[in-house]
């Protein structure tokens, strides 16, 4: 679906609940809070009834009740949910994603409310723990975020940039991680959590990665010191112009349409630049959906969201 399907079809609480309903519960209604299912029933004010029942109320036979949003990014909130899936959309079908003020602006909701939106779609676009490393060829790749210049009283200081390392396997997937600094020890345990020990491993001539020909099969590098930006061996290709393509895109998302990210949050913003890279070859409808199923055992608080930022692992 595209943006005035989901505007048409889905234009009201109730229809984007029960949109919710389905996509969440495709195989009879779970009870998230004893795990049975099909065992529940929807709650339905009895006629004359001085009881008020909510709208999309579930009763297990463990005698809890619950929605489709508890236990998912939904949960506690006071947002409409057809104005969650347009927020969804919109995060999902926007290449450079989209800010929190356009979010406020498009949506008609306050520009807090907005940015604590997106920050839990965010959530629900990062993925766990691969489940299966990156192999094949994998090009590898740091790059740093931030250092704008600082405005207030007293002389302007530059903001240290932020470190990031992204690993991208040809033709596969990306994971990008936040890390202190390109020191051997920090670029050593990213690959070893992300990346196959019989992958072939592409990198530029920094020295830190050294201990990559000790750790791998092979380690092809291609020497930017020297201008050498891509070569040839017999048919393969020597270069690192994947993982330097992917950073265009997070840079120019980040300069062009968030302008400034705080190292608090940067790596729920490298999560949404991987989930929408990861799934480049599906069209945006089918993006959302993959979102929304992402939604679900993830749950993120205003303070927590203000405090802290997700793990960088």
């Amino acid at each position: 679906m595209n943006l005035s399907e989901l505007a048409k079809n889905f234009s009201n609480a109730d229809e984007a609940r029960e949109f919710l309903e389905k996509q969440r519960w495709p195989s009879g209604v779970v009870c998230p809070h004893c795990g049975v299912v099909g065992e529940s029933y929807r709650l339905v004010a009895k006629a004359g009834a001085k009881t008020h029942v909510r709208p999309g109320v579930w009763k297990c036979v463990c005698r809890k009740q619950f929605t489709v949003t508890v236990g998912t990014i939904f949960e506690d909130s006071h947002i409409p949910l057809h104005k969650w899936l347009m927020a969804i959309h919109l995060l999902c079908a926007s290449k450079k994603g989209m800010s929190s003020h356009q979010i406020h602006r498009m949506l008609g909701v306050t520009y807090k409310t907005a940015w604590f939106m997106t920050h839990r779609i965010r959530e629900a676009m990062a993925k766990e723990p691969l489940a299966k490393r990156l192999s094949g060829t994998v090009e590898v790749d740091e790059t740093y975020v931030g250092g704008k210049p600082r405005h207030g009283a007293g002389p302007r200081k530059l903001v240290p940039k932020a470190v990031v390392v992204s690993l991208v396997e040809r033709d596969g997937r990306v994971k990008s991680v936040h890390i202190p600094s390109v020191s051997s020890k920090n670029l050593k345990a990213v690959m070893a959590n992300y990346i196959s020990p019989n992958a072939e491993i592409m990198t530029d001539d920094f020295a830190s990665y050294g201990f990559v020909k000790h750790s791998y099969p092979r380690h092809d590098i291609i020497k930017h010191k020297n201008h050498n930006y891509a070569r040839r061996e017999g048919s393969r290709k020597i270069n690192t112009n994947t993982v330097e393509g992917f950073f265009s895109l997070v840079k120019r998302g980040i300069v062009g349409t968030f302008h400034h990210v705080s190292k608090r949050h940067l790596q729920r913003y490298l999560n949404e630049f991987d989930f929408r890279y990861n799934s480049r070859h599906i069209d945006d409808g089918s993006r959302t959906l993959l979102a929304i199923k992402g939604a679900t055992g993830k749950r993120l608080t205003y303070r927590t969201a203000k405090q802290k930022s997700v793990s960088c692992n």
